[in-house]
C-alpha cells in the first residue's frame, strides 16, 4: 500500500474512534445526571456542564 492509501485509512479510523468518543461521553454525562449533586461535584463538574455535554451535537 502506498503512503497515501494508509494515511486515508488511518484518517477515517481516527475520525470513527473520535465519533465514538464524543459518543460516548454524551452517554456517561447523561446517565451521571441522574446522581446527586453531591456526587456530581465529587468528580469536578456541575449539573449544568453535564446537561450540556449529554445534548451537545457534532457535525460531521
Amino acid at each position: 500500500m502506498s503512503n497515501m492509501s494508509k494515511s486515508i485509512f488511518r484518517t477515517a479510523f481516527e475520525r470513527v474512534v473520535e465519533a465514538r468518543q464524543r459518543q460516548a461521553d454524551r452517554y456517561v454525562s447523561s446517565a451521571m445526571l441522574n446522581l446527586d449533586d453531591t456526587t456530581i461535584a465529587a468528580f469536578g463538574t456541575t449539573r449544568e456542564e453535564l446537561r450540556r455535554k449529554a445534548k451537545s451535537t457534532y457535525v460531521f
